[in-house]
């Protein structure tokens, strides 16, 4: 059994399309959504219907899911995401806004925690080193642990007999990571807006039979959603950063 793994697809509907046909090819029999299906991109609603008809979806909320949905105050969001939420808001129907009002922020699932931020708070929290890393072992029980809200995929791999800190590792492209009873939080990386000066989309497959984890990267065609944005009139920057990767 394999699962999907994506995160912060942020309105980027293309993104997600190059996503969808290359997981299509590896094969996959369920999905894992850790949040921000919204903001910054020119395509929210678009994204929220197409994530909705995956199969086996389980989705969590993020921050920007949250605050279109009136969870949680903008005001420390930087200038561009707060213009991009109130824009986000006028331009969602309905019901996919109702979608995102109900999701949970965290869940547990086939033996995995899924959360957005952390375990600790899976809402804000950023996991991008080893002690934040080690301090949220305390806050789930699983083997396994999957996040996204930092478009950067990273494995964190703790056994508590090898020393004080997990080991972490950057993930490159098709490579393979296989596990026995070490404890991982594994993030995919970004879906609609990578900032680890990768432009291609990013997505992770893991296989639940063998243990195994591979991040995959994808091209697209950076330039349309760029136009699209840019006609739309979401913040210029939220453009300029895609071909960046940043």
């Amino acid at each position: 059994m394999r699962a999907l793994v994506i995160s912060d697809i942020h309105g980027n509907v293309v993104a997600l399309r190059a996503v969808l046909r290359a997981a299509k090819e590896i094969g996959y029999d369920m999905v894992y959504c850790l949040g921000d299906l919204v903001g910054y991109g020119p395509e929210p609603d678009e994204c929220v219907s197409r994530i909705r008809e995956l199969p086996g979806l389980t989705c969590v909320m993020g921050n920007h899911d949250a605050a279109v949905s009136g969870y949680i105050s903008i005001d420390s969001f930087n200038q561009d995401a707060q213009e991009s939420v109130h824009w986000v808001v006028e331009h969602m129907g309905a019901e996919n806004l109702q979608f995102l009002n109900h999701l949970p922020d965290l869940m547990v699932k086939d033996g995995g925690t899924i959360t957005h931020g952390s375990p600790r708070n899976p809402i804000w929290e950023y996991i991008l080193d080893s002690y934040t890393a080690r301090m949220n072992y305390e806050f789930f029980e699983t083997q396994f642990c999957f996040i996204g809200h930092s478009h950067q995929p990273i494995v964190f791999r703790y056994r508590q007999m090898d020393g004080i800190l997990p080991n972490w590792y950057i993930p490159i492209n098709g490579e393979i990571f296989e596990f026995t009873d070490e404890r991982v939080i594994l993030n995919p990386g970004s879906v609609g807006q990578p900032r680890d000066r990768d432009p291609r989309a990013s997505f992770g497959i893991f296989d639940l039979s063998q243990l195994t984890w591979t991040v995959h990267r994808v091209t697209y065609n950076i330039e349309k959603v760029q136009k699209q944005i840019e006609e739309s009139g979401l913040p210029e920057r939220n453009a300029i950063r895609l071909s960046e990767g940043w």
